[in-house]
């Protein structure tokens, strides 16, 4: 074993604990968290407007952006297969939950986890599929319009990419998570609700979050890089 890492294993371990990781890891978080929630729909004057998962979301996005802004399209698509792993072990894990017996003084319990999580691999199984077909999207776009503009102009690549990610994501996850559980009219009002509501979420809210993370990011990279070098 290496002597530096026995004698300073302390220092060892941060310098291995990239931010790299940390991004990876809260995109995922932010992905499981959204699917989970989408199991609500949100209903505002009896108008089924968008699920419950749209709220974190586009956070999921912003993290995305800064994926691929940061450390490229290879890098990202990884990342992104790591996320579509993670979600596929969550609908294995609860399921197998679902099967396991419980204490009858928790049948309360037991029933609120049965009626969410047997609904939850329908919401993944969408997820999934507009995932690929968003969060992939995503990326290419952000890396074709970097090509364009440089470095410059950041909050056009990532409006830009999510407005075409998010067509892919909404319109794939409403038709295979909703339909037959809710009327054809609410579909449609999903799908456009809940894409301006992603959209104007990631303009107000990603956006500026964005230009902080992928500032501090750059320069971090860059100094390691130089440091390294």
């Amino acid at each position: 074993m290496n002597k530096q890492v026995l004698e300073n294993p302390v220092k060892n371990q941060n310098n291995d604990f990239k931010p790299l990781t940390v991004v990876a890891c809260m995109l995922t978080t932010f992905y499981l968290i959204a699917n989970i929630m989408a199991v609500k729909v949100i209903s505002i004057g009896g108008i089924a407007l968008f699920d419950a998962g749209t709220v974190t979301f586009p956070f999921a996005y912003m993290l995305g952006d800064a994926l691929t802004e940061i450390w490229g399209f290879k890098t990202a698509r990884k990342v992104i297969f790591l996320t579509f792993l993670s979600n596929i072990i969550l609908v294995v894990a609860t399921s197998i939950g679902l099967i396991l017996p419980a204490p009858e003084y928790m049948a309360e319990t037991t029933a609120a986890y049965a009626c969410i999580f047997t609904y939850v691999p329908r919401i993944v199984a969408a997820s999934l599929l507009a995932f690929l077909g968003g969060e992939l999207s995503n990326a290419w776009v952000m890396v074709k319009i970097k090509e364009k503009t440089g470095r410059r102009h950041l909050w056009l690549r990532t409006i830009g990419s999510s407005a075409v990610g998010y067509i892919f994501d909404t319109v794939l996850f409403v038709i295979i998570a909703f339909a037959g559980t809710a009327p054809a009219s609410d579909l449609l009002t999903m799908i456009v609700a809940q894409y301006f509501m992603k959209l104007a979420l990631e303009a107000i809210g990603g956006t500026p979050l964005a230009y902080g993370l992928i500032y501090w990011l750059r320069k971090h990279v860059e100094t390691e890089e130089a440091n390294n070098g």
